[in-house]
Formats: structure tokens, C-alpha cells, sequence
């Protein structure tokens, strides 16, 4: 699997730094040097390399958002260690893998994220200072430390939920970072791989047109799921039985026509 690393020189510029192989989870790195304790997110200003408007990478372009506030989402971490240690981040700062940190491909440089792993509901607030990962599923690159604390260093990839939080939630990042709880108490769902895990391809109003693409998507060969509730009807692909699964059903997607999908675990 390749991971691409970047880092930009200037606010609008951007240069490709390398591309590598599953970004240190081979590399072995020792658990005794790595953080223990959360991020504390704090307000800081925002980096002057890193943040421009857009970048594009291997002929894919990202736009960076205006705001972080309440931003949430779903999908597959990885992380990165030992070839990357020491190297410029994209906010300039350098890789330490045995911080609390973390890459991501939109979010204003630096923010803090609590990232849940939804296979065992452990959680570690990072704070985001770099870009990536750049494959196509992933939403977060961690260090190796986050990834550590959260029991993730030897699958590689793991699912997750990741949460903006910001100074006025330090207590509440603190009070929740070892539990299996979001910031409105209820439960977070486990992902059970071949259980729970789908791809949801879209949800519609009309009735008709999301039959439509469930029989399209049937007709491809894919196992489909509909499901109605408030008034929409929500065509997911699965249960997905891997990693790999949701990397391939994400790709059949696509050449499908299917580009905003997203990874959803059922309750």
C-alpha cells in the first residue's frame, strides 16, 4: 500500500515530498519513548506554511476548510513512524513520532481531533500538524505514539470516528480519551468486520431512484442494503469483511460512477 507524504514550502504551494510503503509499521519502533497523555488542545494560530485554499497531489486536488468547527467523520486511520521521523511536516514543523499527532488531508493546520477506534472504543486526542494520508479510504496518517495508545501499531488500519475539539473542549477531550463515549455520552458502535460495516453509497428522498441504484449496484455484482428512516432511504454496500473489502468495494464504487461514498458502522 503506498502512502504519499507532502509538505508545502508556502501557503499556496505545494511539494510532493516522497512516497513509501505503509508508512512505518514495520519499522519497530520502541513503545517505552512514546507519549502517554492526550493532546491538550489550545488556541494557537493558525500555520503559515500548509493551509492554503487547495494543493493537489498525484493528480488528485484537496481543498483545505475555511473552518474546522464541528467538523466530524468516519473512515480507516493508518499511521507513519520511523521513515518519517525528523522529516518537515507540512506546517514546517518536524515529524516526532512519539508525540501525540496526526496528518489529515483538509483540516486547517494545526487542529486538534479525538480519534476513536471503533474496533475497541479507545480514544487519543492528536493534534494535526500535516497532510495526508493519500489513499483513497483513509481519512488520518497518526504518529506512531497516537496509534500506540490506541492499540492500532499491528493492524496497520484501523476504523474510526475523528471529532474536531477545540480549546473549550479540553475537559471534555480529557474526561473521554480513554472511554468508549462521544461528548453527548451515548455509546460509540464497534465495528465488527462481516457484522456492521458498510459503505453507504448515497440516501434519497425518492423512493424510486434509490431502488434504482440498489439494482444498479446488484447488477454489479455488489451485496446491497437499503434502508428507510426519516424520510430517506440510505443504499449501503455489505457487510464488508476487511480492510481490503472496503478498499475494493470503495474502488468498484468508483469505476461505478460512485465518487461521495462513505465507510458507516450500523449500531
Amino acid at each position: 500500500m503506498t502512502v504519499t507524504r507532502c509538505r508545502f514550502p508556502g501557503a499556496t504551494a505545494v511539494v510532493l515530498a516522497g512516497v513509501l510503503l505503509l508508512a512505518g509499521c514495520a519499522s519497530g519502533p520502541s513503545p517505552d519513548r512514546a507519549a502517554t497523555r492526550d493532546a491538550v488542545p489550545r488556541d494557537e494560530p493558525h500555520a503559515t506554511r500548509g493551509n492554503p485554499d487547495s494543493y493537489s497531489v498525484l493528480g488528485k486536488r484537496y481543498t483545505v476548510l475555511a473552518s474546522n468547527t464541528g467538523f466530524r467523520e468516519r473512515g480507516l486511520a493508518s499511521w507513519y513512524g520511523k521513515k518519517f521521523h525528523g522529516r518537515p511536516t507540512s506546517s514546517g514543523e518536524p515529524y516526532d513520532m512519539y508525540k501525540m499527532t496526526a496528518a489529515h488531508k483538509s483540516l486547517r493546520l494545526p487542529s486538534y481531533v479525538r480519534v476513536t477506534n471503533l474496533d475497541n472504543g479507545k480514544s487519543v486526542v492528536v493534534r494535526v500538524n500535516d497532510r495526508g494520508p493519500f489513499v483513497d479510504g483513509r481519512i488520518i496518517d497518526l504518529s506512531y505514539a497516537a496509534a500506540h495508545k490506541i492499540d492500532m501499531t499491528g493492524k496497520g488500519t484501523v476504523p474510526v470516528e475523528i471529532e474536531v475539539v477545540g480549546p473549550d473542549d479540553t475537559r471534555t477531550a480529557t474526561r473521554h480519551s480513554s472511554s468508549s463515549r462521544n461528548r453527548s455520552g451515548r455509546s460509540m458502535p464497534n465495528a465488527r468486520w462481516g457484522e456492521n460495516v458498510f459503505v453507504q453509497v448515497g440516501a434519497f428522498r425518492d423512493a424510486d431512484s434509490a431502488e434504482a441504484i440498489d439494482a444498479r449496484l446488484r447488477d454489479a455484482g455488489l451485496s446491497t442494503v437499503s434502508q428507510r428512516s426519516g424520510g430517506l432511504t440510505r443504499v449501503r454496500v455489505g457487510p464488508l469483511a476487511s480492510a481490503d473489502d472496503l478498499d475494493a468495494v470503495s474502488e468498484r464504487l468508483r469505476e461505478l460512477g460512485f465518487h461521495e461514498t462513505t465507510m458507516v458502522v450500523n449500531k
